[in-house]
Order: structure tokens, then sequence, then C-alpha cells
């Protein structure tokens, strides 16, 4: 039977046959098997982690563009559909809190009951902790400001195409600043990713929150650009909503981040 006879008869969308699937799972094991091969200093191993990477990031923006022509032009995003898409990227976030919490429960596994190893105490004896009154907090006001703009953006699509304009691009700018600061922290860090448990926790939470923060920039760019271009109509915006929903996300985490390994975790005890 025809394809276009066949969505006529429900909402669903019957997705074409795609090579992208495909591609982007080949693509994400090159860049995994470059990724250990550097990490062990194998020959060519930087070299196949940065073709595999180059080679995802393309793989994924195809395949992104061909959802966003189904999406705008195509009509194939129905009602139920935007439904759909809706409930995958809450379950999506939902595997990103349990993400989070595997590091939170290792940070404060180590930091409640410090081992011999440790000193006993928390941080670990020779670490000298950030301050977490510095660029923490600065970062922390960052963030908590760029979650005010993007809810203005939300509040502001239907009706004040301007004003949504205008706070994407300060959610945007506030996003790199927050990144840029964040590397200006890790180039004057006194310790290392190798030093002791508190080094290795410290910077994968705060490693990954910061790449989690350079994808929710890159999301959110990404609607700009779209809602520039007149992409998005009333009630019909799922992926301006999805990257608000991942952006406040990026806020939360942070918020624990700040409280519990920066403010309570640098305080020995």
């Amino acid at each position: 039977m025809d394809l276009k006879v066949q969505q006529l008869r429900h909402p669903f969308h019957l997705v074409k046959p795609s090579p992208w699937p495909l591609l982007t799972s080949l693509a994400a094991f090159n860049t995994t098997l470059g990724a250990v091969m550097y990490m062990h200093s194998y020959i060519f191993g930087f070299s196949s982690l940065l073709f595999g990477l180059i080679f995802l990031i393309a793989m994924m923006s195809f395949w992104w563009r061909d959802v966003v022509i189904e999406a705008t032009w195509e009509g194939h995003h129905t009602k139920l559909v935007q439904r759909g898409l809706r409930y995958g990227m809450i379950l999506f976030i939902v595997s990103e809190i349990m993400f989070f919490f595997a590091f939170f429960w290792a940070f404060f596994h180590s930091s409640l009951a410090p081992s011999m190893e440790l000193g006993f105490i928390w941080p670990p004896k020779g670490i000298q902790a950030f301050c977490p009154f510095g660029v923490p907090l600065v970062n922390t006001l960052i963030l908590l400001s760029s979650g005010v703009f993007v809810t203005w953006a939300h509040h502001s699509v239907d009706s004040q195409h301007s004003q949504t304009v205008l706070a994407l691009i300060c959610t945007v700018g506030l996003g790199i600043f927050f990144t840029l600061l964040q590397l200006y922290e890790y180039n004057h860090a006194v310790f290392r990713i190798s030093d002791s448990i508190y080094g290795s926790v410290f910077f994968l939470l705060t490693g990954f929150h910061g790449f989690h923060v350079i994808i929710g920039t890159l999301f959110l760019a990404v609607c700009l650009f779209r809602f520039r271009n007149m992409h998005f109509r009333t009630g019909h915006y799922v992926g301006f909503e999805s990257a608000i929903w991942y952006w406040h996300f990026v806020d939360v985490v942070w918020l624990f981040v700040f409280i519990s390994v920066y403010w309570w975790g640098s305080n020995s005890h």
C-alpha cells in the first residue's frame, strides 16, 4: 500500500527508510574505539577519536536535518506524534538523571565516610578544593539567569517574536560564558583527575555537566536559527520545548553540584 495512503488513515508517522541510524551507530562505535585507543596511547588513537567525533557529528546533523524537514515542511508531526516525542524527551531526561545520580552516589559514598587512604577527612589530605564563592558562584548565577531568559523565551514564543529572539540570544550567550569560565577554572585547578577519588569525581561530574551545557547551548542555538527562519508556529514547537526542558535539567543539576561538591564538599569534615 502506498505510504501516503497509509498516513491518511491514521495520525502516526511512518518513517521512511533512512541510513542515519546505522551510520550513526558506526560513528559512535568508532568514537568509542578511538577514545580507548587514545587513552592507552595507541598509535593513531587521537586521529581515530577525532575522525569518529567528526563522523558522529555529521551523521547526527543529517539525521536531525531530516527530522526538521519532516516536522516543518512535510507535516508528519501530528498532535499524536508530538506527544510521543515529548514522552521520548522526558524519558531521555530521566535517563540523564540516573547518569548523574551515579556520580553523586560515588561522591557521597566517599565523602560521608572517608577511608584511611583518604586520611579520614574530606577533601582528602593534600587536596586544595576550590572556593565555592568565586567562579562556582558566578557560574551558578549565570545558569540561574539563563533559566530566567529561556523561560521568558518560552512564554513569548506564541506572541512576541522579537522578545523570543532576544531571550534566546541571551541564553546562548550565557551558556557560552559559563563554558569559558569553567575552562578558566580547570586551567587554575591545583589538582588533577588522577588525584584520589576527589579529583576523579570532581572532574567527571563537573566535566560531564559542562559537556551537557555545551550540548544545551547548541540545542538552543539551533532553535534560535529555526525560529529566525519561521520553522515554528503556534502550538507546534516540540523541538524548542525539548531544548527548554533540557536546559532546565542542566540548571537543576548544577545547583546540586554547587551545593554538594563546591560548598559542602570543600569544607573539611
